[in-house]
C-alpha cells in the first residue's frame, strides 16, 4: 500500500530578497530608548498625575505648591506626594522645599514635551473618541480655487493677481492639513483668505502712510486655535466691535473648535469659528500679539507689542474649568481694551 503525502506550499515569514529586504533596526526605535520612553509614559499614564501636570504647566509662576495640588482631588496628601514623587523620579518634575512646603515645577528638558502632550496629543486623543463624519470633498479643487482667486483679485485691485492666487492656494493647503470635513474647505478658505488679504492690504497701506490713524489690531495665538485664542478673540469683538481688528491663529491648528468652547463662543455671538494656521502676514499686520502656550513659534518683529498669557486649556477642562478660563480671559481682555481704547465704555463685570 502506497501512501501519498500531500505537501503544502509554505510561505516564509520573512522574504529573502537582496533588493527588498526588511531593515527593522532602521525604522524602529532602539530597545534601550523604547524602555526609557516607556518608563516615562507609564509614569504619566495616571489621571491625577496628568491633572497635576496641567495645573503646574499653566500656573502663573510655572510652579505649584503641594498644598495647591492636594486640592485637585479628595485623596490624602501622602497619596498626592506619592504621585508627585513618581513624576519627579522619571525627571519630569523638579521640587524645592521652602519653609514647610514643597514646590514643584516642570524640568526645562520636559517643558516642550509636556506642552505637546497637553496641547496636541491630549485633545487629539479625546477627539478620536468622538464621531467621525464622512463627507466627500471638492471634485475639482483647482478650478474652484482659480475661480475664488479671480473673484478676490477683483475686490483687491491693489494686490497683484499672482499674490492673491498664491494666498488662496496656500490657505487651502494649510487648512486641508487639519480639516476633518473636506466638503467645507472652500468656504473656510474663502473666509481665511479674506482675512489674510485684508492683513496684506493693511500692512501695505500702513507702510505707505505711517501717520494714518487705524484701528488697533490684535492677534491671539495658541497651539490649536480651538479654545483659548478663539475665546479671547470673541471677547474682544463682544466688547469692542469693529473698533479693534482681531485675529486668532494656532501654531498647530486642530481640526475643529473644542466642543466645550462652542457654547461660550455662541453666547458671545461668534459666527461658526474654525481653527486657522499662524501666518507671517497676520503677525506683520498686528499691533499686539498675545501668545498662550504656543512657545516660541510666533515670529518676533520690531514695533510689535508682545504679551504671553498663561491660561489653562479648555479642551481638557471640566465645565467649571471652562467657565473659570473664560472668566480669566475676560479679565485680561478688559485690561487690554482699557489700555488700547481708554475711551471705550466697558460694562461692569
Amino acid at each position: 500500500m502506497t501512501t501519498t503525502d500531500t505537501t503544502e506550499e509554505r510561505v516564509p515569514l520573512t522574504v529573502r530578497d537582496s533588493d527588498c529586504g526588511p531593515r527593522i533596526e532602521a525604522h524602529a526605535i532602539g530597545t534601550e530608548a523604547a524602555g526609557a520612553v516607556a518608563a516615562t509614559l507609564k509614569a504619566l499614564a495616571e489621571p491625577l498625575r496628568l491633572r497635576m501636570l496641567s495645573f503646574i504647566a499653566t500656573a502663573p509662576a510655572g510652579e505649584a505648591c503641594v498644598c495647591d495640588l492636594a486640592e485637585l482631588t479628595d485623596v490624602s496628601q501622602p497619596t498626592v506626594s506619592h504621585h508627585l514623587k513618581v513624576l519627579r523620579d522619571v525627571g519630569v518634575l523638579a521640587s524645592e522645599r521652602r519653609g514647610t512646603w514643597v514646590w514643584y515645577r516642570i524640568t526645562p528638558g520636559y517643558k516642550s514635551a509636556i506642552s505637546t502632550l497637553l496641547e496636541s496629543f491630549a485633545p487629539a486623543a479625546l477627539d478620536a473618541l468622538g464621531p467621525r463624519p464622512h463627507l466627500t470633498g471638492l471634485e475639482d479643487a483647482d478650478a474652484a480655487l482659480d475661480r475664488l482667486a479671480a473673484d478676490l483679485a477683483a475686490t483687491h485691485p491693489d494686490l497683484a493677481r499672482d499674490i492673491v492666487l498664491r494666498t488662496v492656494r496656500e490657505s487651502y493647503t494649510a487648512l486641508a492639513r487639519s480639516a476633518k470635513v473636506s466638503a467645507h474647505l472652500l468656504t473656510l478658505t474663502d473666509r481665511f483668505v479674506r482675512q489674510r488679504l485684508a492683513d496684506l492690504t493693511r500692512e501695505a497701506s500702513r507702510n505707505a502712510d505711517a501717520g494714518a490713524a487705524t484701528s488697533p489690531q490684535v492677534l491671539f495665538v495658541c497651539v490649536a486655535n480651538a479654545g483659548r485664542s478663539q475665546l479671547a478673540a470673541a471677547l474682544v469683538r463682544h466688547y469692542a466691535g469693529d473698533r479693534v481688528v482681531v485675529r486668532s491663529a494656532g501654531s498647530t491648528p486642530a481640526a475643529d473648535v473644542h466642543p466645550a468652547v462652542r457654547p461660550e463662543l455662541a453666547a458671545l455671538g461668534t459666527d461658526e469659528p474654525f481653527p486657522k494656521p499662524l501666518t507671517d502676514d497676520a503677525v506683520r499686520a498686528a499691533d499686539v500679539v498675545i501668545t498662550m502656550g504656543c512657545g516660541d513659534v510666533c515670529p518676533v518683529l520690531p514695533g510689535k507689542r508682545y504679551e504671553d498669557w498663561l491660561v489653562g486649556d479648555p479642551a481638557l477642562a471640566s465645565p467649571a474649568g471652562v467657565a473659570a478660563i473664560r472668566d480669566e480671559l475676560d479679565t485680561r481682555v478688559r485690561a487690554l481694551l482699557a489700555d488700547l481704547l481708554p475711551e471705550l465704555d466697558l460694562p461692569t463685570p
